[in-house]
């Protein structure tokens, strides 16, 4: 007889082959991650304790992957980088380089739960949508949880560009991606194209051992990912190829 999470697994691997899915509130797929989802419930019935969503404009070309949610940010807001190290610089740059609005000028301080923040072009997920323990989720969690990434890109009829926050989020969205590893190595703003013509570049985490990532590191990526919106950068070596 078959595990009945065994077969959800399959459904929503089959599911997400053919358009985006999210992993459903109540996702069991990660054992250690559901037990902790329920110990959070318990201690914070007022927070959001679930996969965190995609959270952007369906018609991005930029798609932000970072690692998994942290406990008092996207765990608690129901919304990737909140309240993290590091979170309100990210929204921060977006909106110095307008693929962000709102209406109220707000600050990177400010950007939270309460706010009106709009993506343009613009979609943030997570490698791992549950929040981990101690903010680290293992091999196996990422590699369950990666049709929860590869869905969502593979629905972005506009993407070009991934910027992917730290290693292992590197190689979450490589795989989702489909390209190989160690063929596409990290390293903060390496750059790697798919055959699809999506092109991916790596940033340094938000945070690193409690300190946040500083601006002009964000701006940097950021900028650079528009010029290979634009066209105008040097092809890179596609990391699918043999």
């Amino acid at each position: 007889m078959t595990d009945p999470v065994t077969a959800l697994s399959d459904d929503l691997t089959d599911a997400v082959a053919h358009d985006t899915v999210e992993p459903p509130r109540d996702c069991p797929l990660c054992p250690r991650l559901a037990a902790f989802r329920e110990e959070q419930r318990l201690a914070h019935p007022d927070w959001h304790n679930a996969p965190v969503p995609v959270f952007g404009d369906p018609d991005a070309w930029l798609a932000i992957v970072g690692l998994s949610p942290g406990l008092k940010g996207g765990n608690r807001s129901g919304r990737t980088f909140d309240g993290e190290k590091g979170g309100g610089t990210l929204y921060g740059t977006l909106l110095a380089f307008r693929l962000a609005h709102d209406h109220e000028a707000l600050g990177p301080q400010e950007i939270g739960p309460e706010d009106d923040l709009v993506l343009d072009g613009v979609v943030t997920i997570d490698a791992v949508r549950c929040v981990p323990p101690n903010n680290q989720p293992t091999k196996e969690e990422l590699r369950t949880c990666r049709p929860f990434l590869a869905g969502p890109l593979a629905a972005l009829p506009e993407l070009r560009v991934v910027i992917a926050l730290g290693e292992d989020a590197h190689r979450s969205a490589v795989k989702a991606l489909g390209g190989k590893l160690p063929k596409a190595r990290y390293a903060p703003m390496a750059e790697h194209r798919f055959p699809s013509g999506v092109q991916l570049i790596d940033c340094a985490p938000l945070a690193q051992d409690g300190v946040a990532i500083e601006a002009a590191v964000l701006e940097a990526v950021v900028a650079r990912a528009l010029v290979l919106r634009s066209g105008e950068a040097a092809p890179v070596e596609d990391v699918a190829a043999p």
